[in-house]
C-alpha cells in the first residue's frame, strides 16, 4: 500500500468514524496474515467456519497481506454499504435482492475477476457475481418426528402439522421477514412459486411458530430439542452436522426446492480494490469452489461438486430481483405475511 493510499484509508475511517451515529452491528470479526501487512477488508453474511479455510488459503498465497473478515447480518451489511459508506474492499451476501439494489444504485464497482466457468445467470454485469449456491431447505427432528412419516411435498407438510398440533405447538422455527434480508427474500420468492406457501405460513402461524433471525439459530434449537421442524434453512449451516447427529432429517421436498445465490461485491468507495478482485477471483478458482461445494452440498460451477437434484430452483442474479425493493409491494407481503403467522 502507497503512503498516499494508506493516509487516505486512515482519513476514511477516521471520517466514518466521527460521524457515523449509530454503526452497524457486528457478529464476528477475525483477521488471518500479518499484522503490518497491507489490509484487504470483507464485510459478509457467511458464517466464518464455512469459509475460513479458503481465506487462509488465500492469504498463505500472498505474504505481507492482511485480510480482515467481518460477519453481519444481511440487513446490517446492507446498511453498512449503502447508509454509513464503511470503506470495505469486498461485500458478501445471501440476500440477493439487496446485492442486486447495492449494484444497481451504484454502489459496486466495475472489475475483472477470473471467472472459471462461472454461469451467466449468476453474475450481472462485470459488477456482482455469485459465490455459492446455496439450496434453502427443511429441517426436522428424527426424535420430534417420532412413527410420522417424512414429508415428501409441501402438501404433506401441511397435512402433517395440521393433523397433530399438539405435536408441533410452539415448536416449528422460521425466519422473521421483518428482521432478516434472507428471510422476507424467501417468502417473497415462496410466494411466487407457490400460492400452497401461505396455507402453510397460516398452519404455522396457528402452532405459535417460533421466528428467527437466521439460520444457525435455528439449528441450534432443532439440535437442542426445543423445535421439531425449521423451514427454509441454508443447507451449508446444516451440513457441518451431519451425518454426526444422526437426529437431524433433511427434508427433500420434490415440490420445489429453492437455491440462492451467494454473491459478492467490490464497493465503488473501496480502498484497495485490487486485492478484493484477487480475492474474488480466488473464491471462482475450482480448488475454492470446491470447498465451498462441499459445504453447500451442491456446486455453483459445473464440475467442482455434487450436481443439483432435479427440485433444485437456483434464483437467478439479475434485475428483476429489484422487484422486491419496492416499498408497496414489500408492505403487502410483510402484511399478508403478518396475518398468517402471528394470529391471535
Amino acid at each position: 500500500m502507497t503512503p498516499l493510499r494508506g493516509f487516505l484509508r486512515g482519513a476514511a475511517m477516521l471520517l466514518w468514524l466521527a460521524t457515523a451515529a449509530s454503526a452497524y452491528e457486528i457478529e464476528v470479526e477475525r483477521s488471518f496474515g500479518p499484522e503490518e501487512g497491507r489490509e484487504v477488508s470483507v464485510i459478509s453474511t457467511t458464517d466464518l467456519e464455512a469459509i475460513d479455510s479458503v481465506l487462509e488459503g488465500f492469504v498463505a498465497a500472498r505474504p505481507g497481506l492482511r485480510l480482515r473478515y467481518v460477519q453481519a447480518s444481511s440487513v446490517e451489511v446492507f446498511r453498512a454499504i449503502r447508509d454509513e459508506a464503511v470503506p470495505f474492499d469486498l461485500v458478501m451476501s445471501s440476500a440477493m435482492d439487496l446485492q442486486m439494489k447495492l449494484a444497481n444504485d451504484g454502489l459496486a464497482a466495475s472489475v475483472s475477476p477470473q471467472l472459471g466457468g462461472l454461469p451467466d445467470w449468476a453474475r450481472w454485469r462485470d459488477q456482482l457475481f455469485g459465490v455459492a449456491l446455496e439450496p434453502v431447505v427443511t429441517l426436522a427432528s428424527r426424535q420430534g418426528l417420532g412413527d410420522l412419516p417424512v414429508p415428501r411435498t409441501r402438501r404433506d407438510l401441511i397435512a402433517m402439522l395440521r393433523e397433530n398440533p399438539e405435536r408441533f405447538d410452539g415448536r416449528v422455527a422460521s425466519y422473521d421477514p421483518r428482521s432478516s434480508g434472507v428471510g422476507y427474500f424467501l417468502i417473497s420468492q415462496d410466494s411466487q412459486q407457490s400460492e400452497g406457501f401461505w396455507r402453510l405460513a397460516e398452519v404455522m402461524g396457528r402452532l405459535n411458530a417460533r421466528l428467527f433471525c437466521c439460520s444457525g439459530e435455528m439449528i441450534d434449537e432443532l439440535r437442542a430439542g426445543r423445535v421439531t421442524i425449521a423451514y427454509n434453512v441454508v443447507a451449508s449451516y446444516a451440513s457441518r452436522y451431519a451425518p454426526d447427529d444422526p437426529d437431524l432429517v433433511r427434508l427433500v421436498l420434490e415440490d420445489y426446492t429453492l437455491a440462492i445465490v451467494r454473491s459478492a461485491l467490490v464497493p465503488a468507495n473501496a480502498p484497495n480494490p485490487s486485492d478484493a478482485t484477487d480475492l474474488l477471483s480466488w473464491l471462482l478458482a475450482p480448488s475454492s469452489q470446491a470447498r465451498i461445494a462441499e459445504n453447500a452440498g451442491v456446486a455453483l460451477i459445473p464440475g467442482t461438486g455434487a450436481a443439483p437434484s432435479p427440485h433444485l430452483r437456483p434464483i437467478r442474479l439479475d434485475a428483476g430481483l429489484l422487484v422486491y425493493d419496492d416499498r408497496l409491494r414489500r408492505a403487502g407481503l410483510l402484511s399478508e405475511w403478518s396475518a398468517a403467522m402471528i394470529q391471535p
